[in-house]
């Protein structure tokens, strides 16, 4: 009982500390496969924040960290596009663009509707869901 007990806490701490990691990534879901590769997975999302939330664009909120298409190898049987991970590099800025999002109710990238998610970790996701 006492060593269920030890797992059931050192689970919620590792989970805990993936969602630390992951505390100012932004989840993007739609954007079609191949843009990046003209311009790169930064420009892609400067130019979602320019045309959802044109104000933010002039204020330095997009200080990109890192930007990728995650998982990094293409499924050949996956019919969406993979999503783009975005790590910002200040968690008040990915909370500004969050409740922008929300507010917008419907974010678009060129035209077509994409989605903003919070990056959480699988575990927390699952917890979530339950």
């Amino acid at each position: 009982m006492r060593k269920r007990k030890k797992i059931e806490r050192n689970e919620e701490s590792l989970r805990e500390l993936w969602d630390n990691v992951k505390h100012t990534s932004i989840h993007i879901i739609g954007v079609p496969e191949g843009e990046e590769r003209e311009k790169g997975t930064e420009k892609i999302f400067q130019e979602i924040i320019a045309e959802n939330f044109p104000n933010m664009g002039k204020e330095p909120l997009t200080q990109i960290q890192d930007a990728q298409r995650v998982p990094y190898k293409i499924n050949p049987r996956g019919k969406t596009p993979r999503h783009i991970l975005i790590k910002l590099t200040k968690i008040n800025n990915k909370e500004k663009i969050l409740k922008a999002a929300r507010e917008k109710k419907q974010v678009t990238y060129k035209g077509n509707p994409i989605r903003l998610l919070v990056d959480f970790s699988a575990e927390t996701l699952q917890a979530r869901r339950e």
